[in-house]
């Protein structure tokens, strides 16, 4: 089995109570550090499975057990181009070469602020065009996709 890292953000339980923590170690987060930020709860996982689905459903499982509401799971499916090197393990110079289409073409264009200085991209779709130029292995856009997959069906349960 593989440690899959990840963080669910969550809500519906007050942090002030006497058992907040204890109400997810009980309920199976014990793999999780939990904390509260700018309002919802934070729970980060390092959670043995043998897939990062297997990992994020056995969590978001735990996490509404203990009472809490999912709202989504990280890494944010959108990245910057510091998200895109960091993911992928090469420089910011180089994912900007990519980006000019100076290092290859056809770069995937940006999804959201694309007429900002800071513009974002949809992680799953630079990381098929990353996996199709041998930058990153399958094993990456197999990730991606399933973290866009999981926070598309919750977005669903919650509308």
């Amino acid at each position: 089995m593989k440690t899959y890292e990840f963080s669910i953000i969550a809500s519906g339980l007050d942090e002030a109570a006497d058992d907040f923590e204890g109400r997810f170690y009980d309920n199976g987060c014990d793999d999780a550090t939990v904390s509260f930020q700018k309002g919802n709860i934070i729970l980060d996982f390092a959670r043995e499975a043998e897939s990062l689905n297997s990992a994020i459903e056995s969590a978001i499982a735990d996490v509404r057990r203990a009472g809490a509401k999912v709202e989504r799971v990280e890494p944010d499916p959108l990245v910057s181009l510091t998200d895109i090197a960091t993911r992928s393990g090469i420089s910011k110079a180089a994912v900007s070469l990519y980006v000019a289409n100076k290092r290859g073409e056809g770069f995937p264009s940006p999804c959201a602020r694309v007429t900002t200085s800071t513009p974002l991209w949809q992680w799953s779709v630079v990381a098929r065009w990353m996996v199709f130029r041998g930058v990153v292995s399958g094993s990456v856009l197999d990730d991606a996709v399933t973290l866009q997959r999981v926070n598309a069906h919750l977005e669903l349960e919650a509308a």
